[in-house]
């Protein structure tokens, strides 16, 4: 077991993402400034709601670490800062598109785009930002970079609809739901990650390394955020409680309950995910299950396990401020409500 794995389970009960603002502070201020720069346009409807999004208070966890990444790489350049805007774009586009999908109500403790600008326009500025996404990637001018970048994009893309296809279907396996996220989520991280080597000039091996470290803590997050559908308020966690359950989304929590419910229970899911089961009363049943079963724990549970393996995949780099600000974000994104 690594040092790091010790160090941070001492430190598990207040995890904070400090260390990465701190450390990638100077570096985000630049990425920052590109992002502001290029979600302009002279039609004024398109940086007014890609601004309601960008600016609405998210972590911006993957334009981060591709900044920490590059720090871990001993890169001295300022390559990544328009990589890193791409990785954003490309996050804030799914984003806008999966609000309008999922008929999304909140945002980050906020209104969705798609409830105030409307459907067509958050559905059009998502491809705007895209868009914007290549451009930034083609005046980077590696093939690499943009491989890897657009590789993700279509992984993302394939994700959704894969998502979208399993929704209300309760026959989902947990194999099934890791696929699922692992090409949704997890995708952009291993990308914005990996991104950095490339930059920096870095072997295959330290690519890899980077993919790995992204990928699981992709997942990990993603778990997470699973979990906090079912134990955190709205106020927590910027989106309306039971959102997934509403919307028949098949997540870990949902297929551990079904898998371990009595014939009642199982009845219970499959009238609740087929649709007929969405009012506050039967989302109330759906919480008291998950806890009766410890499904949420069980979920963070494994979001530990995928934690522990991103910090084995940093072992390689040398240890000091970067590594260790790397290796709190995953215990934050872990322990997180929101």
């Amino acid at each position: 077991m690594s040092a790091d794995v010790i160090n941070l389970r001492a430190r598990r009960s207040q995890p904070s993402l400090a260390p990465m603002l701190a450390l990638t502070a100077a570096g985000m201020n630049s990425v920052n400034a590109v992002i502001l720069d290029r979600m302009q346009s002279e039609i004024p409807l398109i940086p007014a709601l890609a601004g309601h999004l960008i600016s609405g208070g998210g972590k911006r966890m993957r334009p981060m670490l591709t900044v920490a990444a590059a720090e871990l790489c001993g890169y001295l350049g300022t390559r990544h800062h328009k990589l890193a805007a791409a990785v954003e774009f490309i996050h804030t586009a799914t984003l806008l598109h999966d609000d309008v999908v999922d008929g999304s109500d909140l945002r980050r403790g906020k209104a969705a785009a798609n409830i105030v600008f409307g459907n067509p326009a958050t559905v059009l500025v998502g491809d705007f930002l895209f868009s914007r996404s290549f451009e930034l990637m083609v005046e980077d001018g590696s093939l690499k970079v943009l491989k890897i970048l657009s590789s993700a994009s279509r992984i993302i893309a394939e994700g959704e609809v894969d998502q979208l296809v399993a929704s209300r279907k309760i026959e989902t396996s947990e194999d099934h739901y890791l696929h699922i996220i692992s090409a949704k989520t997890a995708a952009l991280f291993a990308a914005a990650t990996r991104i950095a080597a490339v930059v920096a000039e870095l072997g295959e091996a330290q690519e890899q390394a980077l993919d790995a470290f992204g990928r699981n803590l992709g997942i990990a997050f993603q778990l997470t955020d699973d979990a906090i559908d079912y134990d955190s308020d709205a106020q927590e966690s910027g989106k309306d409680k039971g959102d997934d359950f509403r919307e028949g989304k098949m997540t870990l929590p949902v297929i551990l309950a079904y898998a371990r419910g009595t014939p009642d229970e199982r009845r219970f899911w499959e009238e609740a995910i087929a649709g007929f089961r969405t009012e506050d009363e039967d989302l109330a049943t759906a919480v008291e299950l998950i806890n009766r079963h410890g499904c949420v724990e069980a979920t963070r549970e494994r979001a530990r396990v995928y934690g522990q393996r991103a910090i084995a995949a940093l072992a390689g780099f040398p240890a000091g401020e970067a590594r260790n600000a790397m290796c709190e974000a995953v215990e934050f994104a872990i322990a997180r409500r929101y």
